[in-house]
């Protein structure tokens, strides 16, 4: 299996292909800016090779040289429920730790992390009960 691209933007891999309409419902979430104007810089990696991978197994596939602090997966979860609950996976402070982030709510992490504003920790202690976050 061929490694992800390296991108400057924190890569969000497809990992299921049951729903194309709910695909492009997810992404039209992960595009739309926030009421503030905040969007998520992210790069799509739509390629069914990679589908039904887990965390782990997608992050031996990223690149030593790509350098943003997580790493987003599409799967069943997130593509068929109404709030597109994306998994989120950390690659620098314990790598592999995963929280579900709302896709509209992606943003605020991207944002954060990538401008070392804030640590992963902090949107883990944020999850609502059932373990998604869905913003501050």
């Amino acid at each position: 299996m061929r490694q992800f691209p390296c991108t400057l933007e924190a890569l969000v891999v497809r990992t299921d292909f049951s729903a194309e309409g709910a695909w492009g419902a997810l992404q039209a979430a992960l595009f739309s800016p926030s009421k503030d104007g905040f969007w998520a810089n992210v790069a799509l990696v739509d390629d069914r090779q990679y589908e039904g991978l887990t965390p782990g197994q997608a992050l031996d596939l990223i690149s030593a040289e790509h350098q943003h602090p997580l790493l987003v997966l599409a799967d069943l979860v997130a593509v068929t429920s109404a709030e597109h609950p994306l998994l989120v996976v950390d690659r620098r402070g314990e790598r592999g730790r995963c929280i579900r982030a709302v896709a509209a709510e992606l943003w605020s992490i991207e944002n954060n992390l990538s401008g070392a504003n804030m640590d992963f920790e902090e949107f883990v202690g944020a999850v609502d009960g059932d373990g998604v976050f869905r913003g501050f």
